[in-house]
């Protein structure tokens, strides 16, 4: 008998080893796709060229620009894909500073670089300072970084957070609702927070990232400055 026992594990051992192995599982699971990644493609919505907008074939056809610019993106923001394929994203809405409703669209004739961020995402609040210091830098007519803050409730917590670490070059862009983001991860776009998303004059996307980069680095500037030059 005492042989048998050692030959056959008893059946809580074997409910035991069962379950460790499911916990095993979905932590690899998780890890395997939370970890970001430089140049790890991220879902998009496939295209659907019979329904697509006017909008949407003019910027589908950018997409030897969006590469261009992609190729670009290395270092520090090699994260940023490039859109696969450019949309449009004209309708995206937001407040503007002033509180009042706006869109992609009333930016029309001017590159932007577009992050959604909150006080509550700790990789948000690192990477403030460094998208003020490239607004301005490079921030003018052709050029702006709008970061549009997603808390919820009124302004008091994002502004008093804004005035606290110096920030004076950036726009204080909102939308309490989460909407927008909502709208972007209806689209594929956006995973979590932070996210951005590299749009052209004509409202196009050509590239996008989900996480935090180093938007004062060297590299960011050549990225934006590819974007202006194609």
């Amino acid at each position: 008998m005492s042989d048998r026992r050692k030959m056959f594990p008893a059946p809580r051992h074997i409910l035991i080893a069962a379950v460790a192995g499911v916990i095993a599982g979905a932590v690899a699971v998780y890890v395997s796709t939370t970890l970001p990644g430089n140049k790890t493609p991220q879902p998009t919505v496939a295209a659907d060229t019979s329904s697509a907008s006017p909008d949407d074939k003019l910027c589908a056809a950018k997409a030897e620009r969006a590469k261009a610019v992609g190729a670009v993106a290395v270092g520090h923001v090699a994260a940023m894909m490039p859109a696969d394929p450019p949309q449009s994203l004209k309708t995206l809405a937001f407040n503007d500073p002033e509180g009042k409703p706006m869109t992609i669209a009333d930016h029309a004739g001017r590159t932007l670089l577009v992050n959604l961020w909150a006080t509550w995402c700790a990789p948000c609040r690192a990477e403030m300072p460094a998208l003020d210091a490239l607004e301005r830098e490079m921030g003018g007519e052709e050029f702006e970084v709008v970061a549009i803050n997603v808390d919820t409730g009124d302004d008091t917590k994002p502004k008093k957070f804004l005035e606290e670490i110096g920030i004076s070059s950036l726009g204080h862009y909102r939308d309490n609702t989460l909407a927008v983001f909502n709208d972007l991860k209806k689209r594929g776009l956006a995973l979590g927070l932070p996210v951005t998303l590299l749009i052209d004059g004509e409202g196009c996307l050509l590239a996008n990232m989900n996480g935090p980069a180093e938007w004062a680095s060297p590299d960011a500037k050549k990225l934006v400055e590819a974007a202006l030059a194609n």
